[in-house]
């Protein structure tokens, strides 16, 4: 086992990766921008090293700044959590040529699964089923009219280089082809530096079903099951589960085979995912992420499998004693990103200081945070600030279970993704398991709705605030309240929870 391990990457999946290292008995050292130097993961870390501004690009992308962190500090390998340089090829090959360990799959599995349009041979050689498409990169927009005349519209067109939605285009009609086909060029130009794109068939309302493979460097590799992540926002997921309301063991078996067949194809060690598109009993495989992933917390609770903890073990050389055990999945897991985001102004960005966190526990319960109070949420990064996960035995009283904790769950001093995924478990539909990649689409008075109530509660909260502030200094409705009283900061707390407290 590694004696230290540097931990690449920030917020809730750094603080995840200090603690399975902690468990190990593995010393972990963070690394932090400016802006972070007072952050959970910095705080928990045994050691810790500023590596820039606030700037990703001069800090957490910055590679020379990683291996000069892990040479100056004695570490002999880098977990690169997710994000960042978790997926970069030549991340990878960087620190293995410093000799250090990376913790994750080979640079040639990074490659071969980072392109898609590779990935896709690779899987069509494994005979994993792929969605019916192009067979390469398309290069003119008259190839790419021909190409949609023998697949049928609707189709999409992706960037060959990248996901998360960029240089991504759905296109309903051939009018609209030449126009998508350039905007798809240009996005996936400037957000990967590769302007190459494929195209394939659009599946209307699909389920996005992903599988959690393990790999060791011996040649074992299991499958965990499946994840249900379907509630998405332009491609970004929003809430996951294990496992998932539609799939049954047959299924769960088919699919992981699959899965283990397309890890096998590209040489995968370590922790990684096969995604699929699941519609009417049919599926196709979707893509393969090479990390592991924000939603791993939901297969861990329902295998008691410590994926983050069995990264490190093979990358240590440690081979899997696991097997695919019959029982799982044991009970219901369901994960919610707390985001700095507003749902019903568009989810856009929200940015402040954290004045206060109270966190909710009991049984079944799980906070994966990288905040804490005085945090200041920025727009340098991610907007994902922590995950709050629940288990139970029956999906029904895992809904119950996060209705509860997201209630006990208060934030303030900026805006987050919480009532949205308050809405979310009381919406029918979502409770009966029924869903696509669709669902806000489909759903839209969950956040028309949400928007009403908000702006209710935030009116209710400034009328109390108002009305304590005249009681407590005795100033008329139009006299200034008493300035420098140290008390108002939580006469304005106490207001604002009694409005938005939803017990």
């Amino acid at each position: 086992m590694f004696e230290k391990v540097l931990v690449a990457n920030r917020g809730e999946i750094a603080l995840r990766v200090v603690r399975a290292c902690q468990e190990l008995g593995v010393t972990a050292v963070a690394v932090y921008s400016e802006p972070d130097e007072f952050s959970p993961h910095v705080l928990t870390a045994e050691e810790a090293v500023p590596i820039g501004p606030a700037s990703a690009a001069e800090s957490y992308l910055d590679i020379d700044r990683l291996l000069e962190a892990a040479r100056s500090t004695g570490a002999e390998a880098i977990h690169p959590g997710y994000g960042f340089l978790a997926e970069n090829p030549e991340f990878a090959r960087r620190v293995e040529a410093a000799g250090l360990v990376f913790i994750g799959p080979p640079a040639a599995a990074i490659l071969a699964m980072g392109d898609k349009t590779e990935a896709r041979a690779r899987m069509i050689e494994a005979s994993v089923p792929v969605v019916p498409g192009s067979a390469g990169p398309i290069a003119t927009s008259e190839e790419a009219r021909d190409e949609a005349g023998r697949l049928g519209y609707p189709i999409l067109l992706k960037a060959a280089a990248g996901g998360g939605g960029k240089g991504m285009r759905i296109v309903e009609s051939e009018a609209e082809l030449e126009r998508a086909f350039e905007a798809a060029t240009r996005e996936a130009g400037q957000a990967f530096g590769d302007p190459r794109v494929y195209m394939e068939r659009y599946l209307t309302a699909p389920r996005h079903i992903e599988i959690q493979v393990l790999a060791d460097s011996a040649g074992h590799t299991i499958h965990l099951g499946e994840r249900e992540c379907s509630i998405q926002r332009r491609h970004q997921k929003l809430i996951e589960e294990a496992p998932s309301p539609v799939i049954d063991s047959e299924t769960r078996a088919r699919m992981g085979d699959l899965a283990v067949a397309a890890a096998r194809a590209v040489g995968y060690v370590g922790a990684g995912t096969v995604e699929f598109m699941y519609e009417d009993g049919e599926f196709f495989f979707l893509e393969m992420n090479t990390r592991i992933q924000v939603e791993h917390p939901v297969t861990e609770l329902v295998t008691g499998v410590d994926l983050v903890g069995w990264q490190i073990r093979i990358a240590a050389g440690d081979e899997l004693d696991l097997e695919v055990d019959p029982g799982w999945p044991t009970g219901h897991s369901i994960e919610c990103r707390i985001s700095g985001e507003d749902p019903f102004q568009g989810f856009y960005p929200s940015t402040g200081r954290v004045e206060s966190l109270d966190v909710p526990t009991g049984p079944g319960v799980r906070w994966d945070g990288g905040i804490a109070r005085g945090f200041e949420v920025g727009l340098h990064y991610d907007p994902l600030l922590a995950k709050l996960i629940v288990h139970a035995p029956t999906r029904g009283q895992a809904i119950v279970r996060m209705r509860r904790a997201l209630r006990e769950l208060q934030i303030e001093g900026i805006r987050t993704t919480q009532p949205f995924h308050l809405a979310v478990m009381d919406e029918p539909d979502f409770q009966q398991g029924r869903m696509s990649i669709r669902y806000i689409e489909d759903h839209p008075d969950l956040l028309n709705d949400g928007a009403a109530d908000w702006q209710v509660r935030a009116a209710t909260a400034a009328a109390v605030l108002l009305e304590e502030e005249r009681r407590r200094t005795g100033a008329s409705p139009g006299r200034p309240a008493v300035q420098g009283d140290s008390s108002s900061t939580s006469v304005e707390r106490t207001a604002w929870q009694r409005a938005f407290d939803p017990r």
